[in-house]
């Protein structure tokens, strides 16, 4: 098959996330045409070259790449076409390939970008939540104190929350997340673009109950709503609320909860804290 020329620099493909006729056929003729396709699993990217015809080279690139990797690579740009791709969907999102982009920035050197598939636009289409705005969270600590903690970060951010989760940690991460940030409207999304595909949707509540009697597999797009408006505590509340909190837990510790309970901002939680144990 005739390929194109293409000029050297970097150009990050996205690939399908599940169905092989979501590849643009950009994404095709530049995986055909560059010198090296750099790849997250070669096994995992060899399937989809095959698909299209495609013969490129590749190389291994992904979180345990070297600065000596990265530095052969820059150096290949100056006068190749090099393609990076993930195992599925658009690079940079939740990979490695961020560290790549900005050196080949930094040296002058050309990038592009072909957009297509995604797995978080994708399960943001599909769970019925607004998508005004939103915010990308990756994957959850897995640990049940680290996430939490990240859980209570999150609690005020007044938009739609998205999480990538694997399929035998998504019971815990549901009720994490119902603890965390109160029984939210929310979507698990899995298997996206492929024969079965599917959205369980509602509060969180009842998707803990669901998937806990049928445990989905796969890696799975967790999507909640943002948090419901409601007016800011008056001053009395709030004092009420800190004087019980503080009575077993520090001030630190009763501003961080007592914001995420009452939806205030933590900073005027934990001045009012403060002043109220002096």
């Amino acid at each position: 098959m005739d390929t194109t020329t293409l000029s050297p620099g970097l150009y990050i493909v996205a690939t399908p996330i599940g169905n092989l006729g979501d590849l643009t056929a950009r994404a095709a003729e530049v995986l055909r045409s560059a010198d090296l396709v750099l790849a997250e699993d070669k096994r995992v990217t060899a399937k989809l070259l095959a698909h299209i015809g495609a013969r490129a080279r590749m190389q291994a690139y992904h979180d345990h790449s070297s600065e000596a990797d990265r530095a052969a690579i820059l150096a290949r740009l100056a006068s190749e076409a090099v393609a990076l791709v993930s195992d599925a969907g658009t690079p940079l999102i939740s990979d490695p390939g961020y560290k790549l982009v900005r050196a080949a920035r930094e040296a002058g050197l050309a990038v592009h970008t072909l957009p297509g598939p995604s797995a978080v636009i994708a399960a943001l289409t599909l769970a019925g939540l607004p998508t005004d705005r939103f915010l990308f969270a990756g994957f959850l600590p897995p640990k049940a104190k680290a996430r939490a903690d990240a859980i209570t970060e999150l609690a005020g951010v007044r938009a739609t929350l998205v999480f990538y989760e694997g399929g035998s940690r998504i019971a815990e991460c549901l009720a994490a997340l119902r603890e965390g940030l109160g029984d939210r409207d929310a979507a698990v999304v899995r298997e996206i673009s492929k024969l079965h595909e599917e959205c369980l949707a509602g509060r969180l509540s009842e998707l803990v109950e669901q998937v806990m009697d049928r445990p989905p597999r796969g890696e799975i797009v967790v999507v909640v709503g943002p948090p419901a408006e409601r007016a800011e505590a008056s001053d009395e509340e709030l004092d009420a609320a800190l004087i019980a909190a503080m009575a077993d837990a520090s001030p630190s510790r009763a501003a961080a909860d007592i914001a995420q309970r009452l939806g205030v901002p933590r900073k005027r939680a934990y001045a009012r804290a403060l002043e109220l144990s002096r």
